[in-house]
């Protein structure tokens, strides 16, 4: 009995070796996973707002990534831009022109790992804007850069989405 007691005991160690930590760097790194719009209707069918969802993955090696509330209203802390910085890029005459929209300067996401231990994360995160219809709105193309940041302001690198078409002004 105590030899089976011991054998298991050997074979748990054994198996709980076999798990392989990640090594991610400190500073967040980011990947863009995709773009998806959708639109939003009135009750009588009238086009309202493009919801537009931007989803990334990340890894972070020490797993600060995200705010609590207490964090978010800290202005000292985060000063130009929330864990989020969305770029928006329209193509004008033939070119990407980059500006950083007043809806969009502060962005947010909460606190990934709220327990507070360090370790290594990944996964996958969506960030949510929109662009409204009005009457004189003309269709634009327009994509993202995306950055986030942690709670030590190590920032990541900064991905661009694919192009899309959104109502806008010229």
């Amino acid at each position: 009995m105590k030899f089976k007691i011991l054998l298991f005991f050997i074979a748990a160690i054994a198996l709980a070796s076999c798990v392989d930590i990640p090594n991610f760097d400190d500073t967040p790194k980011i990947f863009y996973n995709s773009i998806d719009t959708e639109t939003q209707l009135d009750s009588s069918g009238k086009k309202v707002q493009e919801n537009i969802t931007i989803s990334i993955n990340f890894e972070d090696g020490d797993g600060d990534l995200g705010a609590s509330d207490a964090e978010i209203a800290d202005s000292v802390k985060y000063r130009d831009w929330g864990n989020y910085e969305l770029v928006t890029s329209t193509l004008t005459d033939g070119k990407w022109v980059d500006q950083i929209l007043v809806v969009d300067k502060y962005k947010w996401f909460p606190d990934l790992k709220p327990d507070g231990k360090s370790g290594p994360i990944k996964g996958k995160l969506d960030l949510h804007t929109s662009a409204k219809y009005f009457n004189s709105s003309v269709p634009i193309t327009i994509k993202y850069k995306v950055r986030i940041r942690d709670r030590a302001l190590h920032v990541s690198n900064q991905e661009p989405t694919d192009s899309i078409t959104v109502p806008g002004f010229r």
